[in-house]
């Protein structure tokens, strides 16, 4: 069985990296191109323009539904403009699968409520790199042991949310194992509004926005006379392509939604 995906937000650096690794995977076809604009064109790799042959771009989401009949709807566009698109996927019986992060609990927990209902499965991965993840579920499995936490995630200076969702999503699982308490001083004082960085029951996190970065993170946990990083570095939006792909075939074998890729690997 061949799955069909529809992609939103193909036009983008990621977007793009998506097409060309759907394309030449196996079993998987990009059948169709969800965009703002551009109705009725077609996408040929970077390029959009009226010659047939390449993948049809729609502004409808109900109308691309109609015609090309997707399977999974691969979301790769920003936070204000995901939260709608899983929805609607899930109304029409479409798969989501989200690689955007600033969804906020809500929005999560609503998408889980309409998945549920529907029997239809979801995947929202704040990071589709299998190494963040691992880096992740280490960060988590060292926390039981040293719960004093600094987070330092560093990304383009394109990206607008902060902290990232790999950051947040670090954040709550180490939340399932660290006991909550303030760290550092207990008479801290910050001369510079900030400098201290995000507080999350104690923990900081840093967000760093700088050219030339991609994706970034440290966990740093210390405790007595000791220092423990886990970091991950992601060079190349190639990294991402394994994850995604595993997603895209994963969630055609689930009736719920799952949020966060840790939850599917082996």
């Amino acid at each position: 069985m061949t799955i069909k995906v529809a992609i939103a937000g193909a036009r983008g650096r990621m977007g793009s990296a998506a097409v060309e690794s759907i394309l030449a995977a196996i079993n998987i076809e990009v059948v169709a191109v969800l965009d703002y604009k551009y109705e009725g064109k077609y996408l040929h790799g970077t390029e959009v323009n009226d010659k047939l042959g390449g993948v049809p771009i729609y502004t409808s989401l109900a109308n691309l539904a109609a015609v090309e009949k997707p399977d999974v709807l691969l979301d790769l566009t920003d936070p204000d403009a995901v939260f709608k698109n899983a929805q609607d996927a899930l109304a029409l019986g479409i798969r989501p699968v989200v690689g955007t992060s600033g969804l906020s609990k809500e929005d999560i927990d609503r998408l889980s409520d309409l998945a549920t209902k529907g029997q239809i499965g979801g995947i929202i991965a704040p990071n589709f790199s299998i190494g963040a993840v691992l880096m992740m579920k280490f960060s988590a499995m060292a926390a039981r042991y040293l719960g004093d936490i600094e987070i330092l995630e560093m990304h383009h200076d394109r990206k607008v949310d902060a902290p990232s969702g790999t950051a947040v999503k670090t954040v709550e699982m180490i939340r399932e194992v660290r006991k909550q308490h303030k760290q550092g001083h207990p008479e801290e004082k910050e001369h510079q509004q900030g400098a201290r960085g995000a507080d999350v029951e104690g923990m900081k996190i840093h967000s760093i926005r700088l050219p030339g970065l991609l994706a970034h993170q440290e966990v740093l946990l210390g405790g007595t006379g000791e220092l423990l990083s886990i970091r991950h570095d992601s060079f190349d939006r190639s990294c991402f392509m394994p994850g995604i792909l595993m997603a895209i075939r994963t969630v055609m074998e689930r009736k719920e939604l799952v949020y966060g890729l840790e939850n599917i690997l082996e």
